[in-house]
Order: C-alpha cells, then sequence, then structure tokens
C-alpha cells in the first residue's frame, strides 16, 4: 500500500497488488474506491462505505485535481494505465 495523498482527514493510496482500471483507495472516516479513468473519462465512484454526501463530493473533486499525479503514481507501481 502506497499512500500517495493525504486530504480532508483522508488518506490517498495504491496498493501494491492491486489490478486495473486505474483507482485510488480512500480511507479516513469511511471508504470509498475512485476509478481515475470512468467511462466519460472522468473519476468514477466505484463503491463507497461510510462516507458522507458532502465528503464524497469534496474527495471526488480532490481526484479530479491530483489525478495526473494518481495516474503517474499507478503507472509507476503498476505500469501502464488501461
Amino acid at each position: 500500500m502506497i499512500v500517495v495523498h493525504r486530504a480532508h482527514g483522508f488518506r490517498f493510496v495504491i496498493y501494491t497488488a492491486d489490478h486495473e482500471p486505474a483507482h485510488v483507495h480512500i480511507t479516513g472516516p469511511g471508504q470509498a474506491k475512485i476509478n481515475l479513468l470512468g467511462s466519460d473519462g472522468e473519476p468514477e465512484v466505484v463503491w463507497t462505505i461510510g462516507i458522507k454526501r458532502s465528503d464524497l463530493r469534496r474527495l471526488v473533486d480532490e481526484v479530479s485535481t491530483c489525478r495526473s499525479h494518481f495516474l503517474q503514481e499507478w503507472e509507476r507501481v503498476h505500469g501502464q494505465t488501461d
């Protein structure tokens, strides 16, 4: 597990033994998984547990802002993105 970012009381992590598509897991007061490249090219929430809706909006905005960094980290850990 590599912590690639911290914001709003959450950690954004990439697991080394994970699978495509490129995504981040978010942990803190709740958990979420967000694909970095959704069907429309924007981040896409896969699932969430225990995160308030207002926090989730902030977290998705954070992923959008930091997406290029997250994709670089995914590529460094796993190779080429899909």
